[in-house]
């Protein structure tokens, strides 16, 4: 059984996660085109080597960042997405819809 450590569950399962691609820069939502959202969404540099991901906890809904060597599937670490995001961007102001 391969164990992966939730920032906020501890050791889990690896069963009870969601992968969620690669980390990379995000592009201004209210000022890129279709193409490069879709890039943005989409496509992943797939390197080999170490690489920050997105995983996501199932069961507390909670995502967090990994850094895990492609190579050798190890996980180096897990840590919360806080640690490098300060700020939360709000979609809903970004393309004029109102937030409910």
């Amino acid at each position: 059984m391969k164990i992966l450590n939730c920032p906020l569950n501890g050791p889990r399962n690896i069963a009870e996660f969601s992968y969620g691609g690669e980390l990379h820069r995000m592009p201004d939502p209210s000022k890129c085109e279709s193409r490069e959202w879709v890039e943005h969404v989409f496509f992943n540099e797939n390197k080999a080597g170490i690489v920050t991901e997105w995983w996501y906890h199932n069961a507390s809904s909670y995502w967090f960042l990994a850094e895990r060597n492609t190579v050798t599937d190890e996980i180096i670490r897990t840590f919360p997405a806080s640690d490098v995001f300060k700020e939360r961007v709000d979609f809903s102001k970004e393309t004029g819809e109102a937030q409910e």
